[in-house]
């Protein structure tokens, strides 16, 4: 397993992916890293599968490394793993991931990423999701499984689970919770692009990567590049 993520990671290069190439897959929200952590100060990312609004298989997997990458690059020094908070509203059968996508998703997990996910709260499925789940949940492994948890709202037992990993006041209100958070793009591209400075930092692309920016399509919110001087080395 180790040989082929170095393998994987020598050609797909996710450390070397930067915001302003996958920007326009975040515009909606889709998925992102929250502004808070779990009880045991973990990064947690949040995934709205209903605001899904590319077509790009590719791409969507992109965004997702990315995202993956800059919730391990938060890490606390004492915590390895992340948290997943899957949010459903407006999910449907037309705007879900092909079965494909689910299994590569799941395969780059499971297989290039192990023990980097704590735990993973879907809250509130749809009951038409459950035949989608069926299928999906066959290409994983006994311990991936066991991370994924349901949480439906008239379910205490289901809810005080998430809550024991949640506190309540940092908690979304789309999750049951006190917060209000609305994801707005434009501040977050301009945190993701902070960071791209720090990963590039952390992996010794400094003086490779002379500017950092949000040159992306489709949005026209990108703040001012971000120029990194050419290391010293």
């Amino acid at each position: 397993m180790l040989e082929e993520t170095i393998k994987w990671r020598s050609t797909y290069k996710p450390e070397e992916i930067r915001w302003h190439e996958v920007a326009v897959e975040g515009e909606t929200g889709k998925v992102y890293r929250a502004s808070f952590h779990d009880r045991h100060g973990r990064t947690v990312l949040i995934l709205r599968p209903g605001k899904q609004n590319t077509t790009s298989l590719d791409n969507q997997l992109r965004h997702l490394v990315y995202l993956i990458e800059n919730a391990i690059l938060n890490l606390p020094e004492t915590q390895e793993q992340m948290a997943w908070l899957i949010d459903f509203t407006g999910w449907t059968l037309s705007t879900s991931v092909p079965i494909k996508s689910a299994r590569d998703t799941i395969n780059l997990l499971q297989n290039h990423y192990p023990e980097r996910l704590a735990i993973a709260f879907l809250y509130n499925p749809p009951r038409i999701f459950e035949a989608f789940w069926k299928i999906v949940k066959y290409f994983m492994d006994a311990k991936t499984f066991q991370k994924v948890k349901f949480v439906y709202p008239k379910n205490t037992e289901s809810v005080e689970l998430m809550r024991s990993y949640f506190d309540k006041e940092n908690l979304p209100t789309e999750f049951g919770g006190k917060a209000v958070l609305e994801y707005n793009h434009e501040e977050f591209s301009k945190q993701m692009s902070q960071d791209d400075i720090k990963s590039a930092n952390l992996w010794g692309f400094d003086d490779k990567l002379q500017c950092i920016g949000n040159r992306h399509s489709g949005s026209d919110v990108a703040p001012e590049p971000v120029c990194l001087a050419p290391s010293a080395s």
